[in-house]
């Protein structure tokens, strides 16, 4: 029996984040959660709206951002700044001893430009290295980090990231030193036989049934890139991986679970 503390990292979704009364009930579940824990946050419409409100219009490819380098200081402020802010800060309001980050500060998340072949998506970051160390310290000090998914290159550049992967990369690096329960949260219970149907969550999913989910046209779009995403942590160290509505945090056994 592994000996190793237990350690949960949970992600939440941009459709959440754009529903206040969401995030806030979100936000008193998770600094109720006991223990170690992470936290992850994408996005939302709030940067989209916000270049629209400048003049700079948002390019989408397959429902990814196109990050120019307009769009990039657009995301950084956001993310980084009011989004991870404004978490932070009701995180504390509710004894959640939370902090901040993004992948530059203190070298904590390394990531290269992706290539612009076959798409070119910009200042877009693929993840290269976490600094588990420096990130098990503060955690040890009693802080939560709470990740905005903004990283850096080796040369200083900063990119938009995916926080999916950015929470599978982080949960991987710390499942050395801890066993690590990946969740998803989102807007849906899990993932959905029938997308109309809120209550056709398909239990469990494992490489197996993800190809066939995905060649069925059952799984798409979006949920492809999340579902790869929780297939990697689950085959390279972490204990648990779970898809969930953003309600169902505290509900172990409610919603997808990932297995290998």
């Amino acid at each position: 029996m592994s000996t190793k503390p237990s350690l949960q990292v949970v992600k939440i979704g941009g459709n959440v984040i754009d529903n206040p009364s969401a995030l806030a009930s979100f936000l008193q579940d998770f600094a109720r959660l006991t223990g170690p824990k992470l936290l992850v946050h994408g996005g939302g419409k709030i940067a989209t709206q916000m270049a629209a409100s400048m003049g700079i219009e948002s390019q989408m490819i397959e429902g990814r951002r196109v990050t120019d380098e307009e769009s990039l200081r657009i995301v950084t402020m956001v993310y980084a700044g009011w989004i991870n802010k404004s978490i932070v800060a009701e995180l504390q309001s509710l004894s959640c001893n939370a902090l901040g980050l993004t992948g530059p500060d203190g070298g904590m998340v390394v990531s290269k430009k992706r290539s612009a072949d076959p798409i070119d998506y910009g200042f877009v970051g693929d993840i290269v290295s976490v600094n588990a160390a420096s990130l098990t310290g503060l955690i040890a000090a009693g802080f939560s980090p709470v990740f905005a998914p903004i990283t850096a290159d080796a040369s200083g550049q900063l990119l938009n990231t995916n926080a999916d992967t950015m929470a599978q990369a982080l949960a991987i690096a710390l499942s050395s030193i801890y066993n690590v329960t990946l969740t998803y949260c989102f807007e849906k219970k899990g993932v959905l036989m029938d997308p109309s149907d809120d209550d056709s969550v398909i239990s469990s999913i494992n490489p197996v049934s993800f190809i066939d989910l995905k060649e069925k046209g059952i799984v798409s779009a979006g949920m492809i890139p999340k579902l790869e995403n929780a297939l990697k942590a689950i085959s390279e160290g972490v204990s648990v991986v779970r898809l969930c509505h953003a309600d169902n945090l505290h509900k172990n056994n409610i919603g997808t679970k990932i297995s290998a």
